[in-house]
């Protein structure tokens, strides 16, 4: 008879920036499975792999601090914890801690270890340890507190073989492990008498029962002997952590008097805080992070043109041999304007995601990141946003799409709430297809000093226009949003140390993933609805039209090129969406905008750059080139008088700089906030917003020139 392969289960948790992510990577290689915890959007990492005929099972939990959670990710971790063991689902924890911070660290050890849960202790940051001549006693650390010990280095893959043997070799049994803590005399004879029910529970895990039974999903029995015996009487939680915090650092000071040894306080700074002095000083702080950032936004323009090109041209092509090849049928046009261009307006932003998650891994993985919030955090929190804010919305500017899924790690659901509902006033790269071609048509060239561009001022205002709004929207929004949770800005400051390259590589996967999974299938199904409002309109107009221009396409004299162009201008005129735009023409009409105008308005929803091939169509140009910014300038309305007036441009430039004109940010945002009503309020506030802007602009303007 064979034998069924051992197969065992653990969860990998420690403090914020102990190295924890890089052991569940070097563990579990690309082996992965990422997706969300259930009603929220916190990352979850699953992962296995075998050695010695064993398979192991790894999740990787959120950091916490300790078993008295504060925020979103930490609560997640907290009731992974609980509600694995009381399912027996969790056949122990791999307990991640920083040798230099061990005391800090051991104390989330301490707390699980008295759940009566089996802990493999972990120590990473060994050779920074080393570096601080701090010495620890692995087996004086196993004896004090009863469980196995590794070191491990994972940028040096030292100490994983001897951890895949720890768990290979693993022998889970809960009731080895003694209790250290006294949960009765702090928690009262409300433990005792729940401890009584269900001796196999230690006296502490029915504390953390008792505390937050509330919060977690109980079979009815015990949910009822734990209310039946709490009978409405008060547990003071605050008052409980702070005894048992206490108690646990006086603890914990003779473990590592005993354990850690390390030089006097007297040793000469580090390198780390050598370099924190000049990095978080109020001068030279903010001159070093704008220009961190000024390259990171350079580098993801550069490093994201030319995979990005090539994906377009690449769609280019296949759209080439699609009309070429295809008979000229309506599944031809299905494949060629809807699917294939649904398909292109998802792959073509990956390069972008996976270069942008490139280089905040880079960043993050070399201590700076805890840096950059520290500094940014007293500027955002006056606009109701905290430090964490603000590489989501730098990486704005690139797309919003990435910098929304950014926003994962913002605790605080308010403050969460306010960066993605602001993130589309950022000027994404969509954006400079349309600000370039407006601005050509109403902005004559002109060069200062030789080398400042009068075009390129304006278009810089507009960026600036973006994060100025962009700060004043949340800071109404603070006002009127209810806060239901206080908001602490707690943050360690890791050691500055180089990144890795494998961490790099599986987060570009991982984001690439998600957002091709959750965003991609629903912008190609709206794609698809786009493709239909524009091809197909009421049957008597769109029939009439086939016969004017089947009678000129008969005339050999006349250019077939230049006929094809204006057909499919006057095509989408009595389309669904032609349609639409004529019908909303009065309501833009206040702004300057005709109805050619509202088209591109509307088609551009699907991406904001293709307001400009949308306007190469309707006025029977070559998309992107001199000719249109010629066509712009020479159009005239039916009384003869000019319609890209400097008026006119500056409102239609203030509207996309404003308006939500991008149905990938409104998808991702829905995906995020689990709410189609928030992001429903979303599009609405800043549809009104760039109205409202825009009819300022216009006619005071209009009244100026």
């Amino acid at each position: 008879m064979m034998l069924t392969p051992p197969k065992f289960n653990f969860c990998l948790v420690g403090n914020p920036n102990c190295g924890k992510t890089s052991i569940f990577n070097s563990l579990t290689g690309l082996k992965q499975k990422v997706s969300n915890f259930p009603g929220v959007t916190v990352d979850k990492k699953e992962g296995q792999f075998k050695h010695q005929n064993t398979t192991i099972s790894i999740i990787d939990l959120p950091g916490t601090y300790s078993l008295y959670p504060r925020q979103e990710d930490e609560t997640i971790t907290y009731k992974y914890i609980i509600q694995s063991f009381l399912e027996n689902a969790l056949d122990g924890v791999l307990l991640v801690a920083d040798a230099c911070n061990l005391k800090r660290n051991l104390l989330l050890c301490q707390q699980i270890i008295d759940l009566k849960i089996p802990v493999i202790l972990i120590i990473t940051m060994n050779d920074l340890a080393k570096n601080k001549e701090i010495k620890i006693d692995d087996k004086i650390l196993n004896q004090n507190l009863g469980v196995p010990v590794v070191f491990v280095n994972p940028r040096k893959n030292k100490g994983i073989t001897e951890l895949k043997n720890f768990l290979t070799a693993f022998t889970p049994n809960k009731n080895t492990i003694s209790t250290q803590f006294p949960a009765v005399s702090i928690g009262g004879d409300m433990v005792k008498k729940l401890n009584d029910l269900y001796p196999n529970y230690s006296s502490y895990f029915c504390l953390q029962l008792l505390l937050n039974h509330a919060k977690l999903t109980l079979n009815a029995n015990l949910k009822s002997e734990i209310e039946r015996i709490i009978n409405h009487q008060i547990i003071d939680t605050s008052k409980i952590q702070a005894e048992e915090t206490l108690w646990r650092y006086q603890n914990l000071q003779t473990i590592v008097q005993k354990t850690v040894s390390q030089p006097s306080l007297k040793q000469k700074k580090l390198f780390s805080e050598k370099l924190d002095n000049i990095l978080l000083s109020k001068t030279w702080g903010y001159l070093i992070l704008t220009f961190v950032l000024f390259v990171l936004f350079q580098t993801l323009f550069w490093l994201a043109k030319f995979p990005m090109d090539f994906i377009e041209n690449g769609f280019v092509y296949l759209s080439y041999i699609v009309q070429t090849n295809l008979p000229d049928t309506w599944w031809r046009s299905l494949l060629d304007q809807g699917l294939l261009a649904g398909l292109s307006g998802v792959i073509v932003f990956i390069p972008q995601i996976m270069i942008l998650f490139a280089l905040i891994t880079i960043i993050e993985d070399s201590g700076y990141m805890a840096r950059i919030s520290f500094l940014m955090d007293r500027l955002l929190r006056k606009s109701g946003l905290n430090g964490k804010s603000i590489m989501p919305m730098i990486s704005g500017f690139a797309c919003a799409v990435p910098a929304i899924i950014a926003c994962r790690n913002i605790e605080n659901k308010k403050e969460k709430l306010l960066t993605i509902f602001v993130l589309p006033l950022m000027s994404c790269s969509a954006r400079i297809p349309v600000y370039s071609i407006l601005i050509n048509v109403f902005i004559t060239e002109k060069t200062y000093f030789g080398v400042i561009n009068l075009r390129g001022i304006v278009m810089m205002l507009f960026y600036i226009l973006g994060i100025v709004l962009a700060l004043a929207l949340s800071y109404v929004l603070k006002k009127i949003i209810p806060n239901k949770e206080k908001s602490y800005f707690i943050l360690e400051l890791p050691i500055y140390k180089l990144p890795r390259f494998k961490n790099m590589l599986i987060t570009m996967i991982q984001k690439a993933s998600i957002f091709t999974k959750d965003a991609g299938k629903v912008i190609v199904i709206l794609s698809l609805i786009l493709w239909f409002l524009n091809t197909n309109g009421p049957p008597k107009p769109n029939e009439a039209l086939q016969e004017k221009y089947q009678l000129a396409f008969l005339n050999p004299t006349l250019n077939k090129d230049s006929l094809n162009t204006m057909f499919e201008s006057e095509k989408l005129q009595y389309s669904f969406t032609g349609i639409l735009g004529r019908f909303i023409e009065p309501i833009f009409k206040p702004l300057g905008f005709d109805w050619k105008m509202d088209i591109a308005i509307i088609t551009s929803f699907a991406a904001r750059e293709v307001f400009v091939g949308t306007m190469a169509t309707l006025y029977s140009t070559s998309e992107n080139s001199k000719n249109l910014e010629q066509k712009l300038l020479a159009a005239t309305d039916s009384q003869g008088k000019k319609i890209y007036t400097t008026p006119t441009c500056l409102s239609l430039l203030v509207f996309y700089a404003i308006a939500l004109q991008c149905l990938s940010t409104f998808v991702i945002t829905y995906k995020e906030l689990k709410s189609l009503k928030l992001s429903i309020l979303q599009f609405a506030v800043m549809s009104f917003m760039a109205y409202s802007a825009s009819w300022l602009i216009y006619h005071i303007s209009s009244f100026l020139i």
